[in-house]
């Protein structure tokens, strides 16, 4: 019996109820019934805190609600015992016949196990990394590459269509100083003010003399200034762009749209989203500047979107911006930014109420910083960019897999340390090898018992599952569909992490008393061949979360 199927059971036995007059309720008073896992597991397999919801409406207390329940519950087929604890909580044990099913359930589900559909039908747009190409990806932005792959992953597998979008900073300043530090670097200048530095500039400036060699331009060194500068600014941007490509593809990370900045302001988009909310009255002057009313929709202050020069604030591209996904047909636009975006969030929303949309269809989540630590020490320079540590610098150090584990096990309002030796060890105590050797050990559990001639299709008695690691087992792979609806709904892709590593746990400690193949001379019986689905079925929902972080399942470590 799954978590699920436990949940229509128990609302059934709601509805009899209120049909014989035990609870004095209308069928509409009735929710979706939530089981959970008990704190202790002593207490039972599942609990629900339904009568505790109930009790008030039903003209009663929650204890005398849940007794009533708990004898309905008590009779049914597949639920052992029912017991109320505390102020109205609801502990069920199911019978082994009824909780070892669910091996059977996950198997035959074959990775469709833990799907929802809580975002049926909606376009999320998912905007992650988006740095400014101007230099590799630092480890801020690798994080979000972890993170914004995974919970578009998650969001699939809640059947949202999901659009990965890379949105790429090349108007502006940044552009310019890039372009100016290119060409400084050739001419044998002093890197401008603001101008970037390190290795990859020299690398990125030498690649568009050598494309303009190969291509028999003229050298851009004989040019004037400016047109030499911009000579390397639509080359190096170019080559940059690309080389950001390749390392997030490298990643494990492609995205559905690399939209431009550029773009916003040359099609004239910010010119008539601007217009629009001038027409609108959104928009007031002031001090020779245009202002948007964004404390109307609960910002803290008002936001400059024309400056007093004239020129386009930056907020002005961000309304052009959601303005255009949203007519693209994104129903939910997740934009996931670093911690000095905080700011971010109210205005974003402000400027999506201005448009006439929904606030809530713009979502904002702020990552924190990253930091390495090496041999105890921090890390802190890259030997190619020279300021920043880079998602190569990470990747180098204990690969992707790794990588993306690490960056994705933790909330994203939390600072993270990590610890380059533990990841690159091949311990317990490196989180990801954990997981990964547990999945591991599934697929070697499932090649010996091929070796025996031990077939799951021989024969299942879910009832022979009653050691007591087993149902420990069960009960974490019941939990499987609550964790990945949770992570959907609050955009936590941690919590997929810390599941798959008390996952691996309760496999481990299975594995460890119990055993798939026989001993010796003793014939293979139902038991193993029972056990072997469990097996598989944990290696299915393993292999599954690791998937929805973008990490391997390897099936030999």
């Amino acid at each position: 019996m799954t978590p699920e199927q436990l949940s229509e059971t128990i609302r059934a036995a709601l509805l009899a109820g209120i049909d014989d007059s035990d609870f004095q309720l209308s069928p509409f008073d009735v929710p979706e019934v939530k089981v959970e896992r008990p704190r202790q597991r002593e207490h039972g397999d599942w609990a629900t805190n339904v009568a505790m919801q109930l009790a008030k409406k039903a003209g009663t207390n929650p204890r005398e609600f849940a007794t009533t329940l708990v004898e309905r519950l008590a009779e049914i087929d597949g639920i052992e015992s029912a017991e109320v604890a505390g102020p109205g909580f609801i502990n069920i044990r199911l019978a082994a016949g009824a909780a070892g099913e669910l091996a059977r359930t996950i198997v035959r589900a074959n990775g469709a196990y833990g799907r929802g559909d809580s975002l049926k039908d909606q376009v999320v747009n998912v905007e992650f990394v988006s740095a400014n190409p101007t230099g590799p990806i630092h480890l801020g932005g690798t994080r979000w590459a972890a993170v914004g792959d995974s919970l578009a992953r998650l969001m699939e597998f809640h059947d949202a269509r999901v659009i990965r979008e890379y949105y790429f900073n090349d108007h502006g300043s940044q552009i310019d100083n890039f372009a100016k530090s290119l060409y400084a670097v050739v001419a044998g200048e002093d890197a401008p003010e603001n101008g970037y530095g390190g290795q990859y500039i020299q690398d990125i400036a030498n690649e568009v003399m050598v494309e303009a060699m190969e291509a028999g331009d003229r050298d851009p060194l004989e040019r004037p200034r400016d047109e030499a500068i911009e000579f390397f600014r639509e080359r190096g941007v170019r080559l940059m762009f690309n080389e950001i490509k390749d390392s997030l593809k490298d990643f494990g990370v492609e995205f559905d749209v690399y939209f431009h900045e550029e773009s916003l302001h040359s099609s004239g988009k910010v010119e008539r989203a601007l217009d629009e909310l001038k027409a609108s009255g959104a928009l007031y002057e002031s001090e020779g500047a245009w202002w948007l009313k964004s404390t109307d929709h609960g910002d803290e202050k008002d936001r400059v979107v024309i400056k007093s020069d004239g020129n386009a604030a930056y907020i002005a591209g961000d309304i052009a911006y959601i303005r255009d996904k949203h007519e693209r047909g994104a129903d939910l636009c997740v934009y996931l930014l670093g911690a000095d975006h905080h700011g971010y969030i109210a205005r974003l929303k402000a400027a999506a109420a201005a448009l006439g949309y929904d606030p809530a269809s713009v979502e904002v989540i702020i990552g924190q910083m990253v930091n390495l630590v090496k041999d105890g020490q921090p890390v802190r320079m890259s030997k190619r960019a020279g300021t920043v540590v880079t998602m190569e610098d990470l990747v180098d150090a204990v690969g992707v897999d790794a990588a993306r584990y690490a960056l994705s096990r933790s909330s994203t309002d939390q600072s993270i340390d990590i610890d380059l030796d533990l990841l690159a060890s091949a311990t317990n105590a490196n989180p990801v090898f954990y997981v990964q050797y547990a999945h591991a050990r599934s697929a070697g559990v499932a090649r010996n018992a091929a070796e025996y001639g031990i077939a799951r299709e021989d024969g299942f008695d879910a009832a022979l599952l009653t050691h007591e690691s087993e149902a420990a087992l069960l009960g974490a792979l019941g939990d499987f569909p609550r964790v990945i609806a949770q992570a959907v709904e609050f955009r936590e892709q941690h919590r997929v992490a810390r599941y798959l590593e008390e996952l691996a746990s309760a496999f481990n400690q299975w594995y460890d008393r119990t055993r798939v193949t026989p001993l010796g001379d003793e014939e293979v019986t139902d038991l193993h061949r029972t056990r072997l689905w469990l097996n598989d079925a944990t290696g299915m929902v393993l292999r599954t979360g690791l998937h929805l972080l973008g990490v391997s399942a390897p099936e030999r470590m």
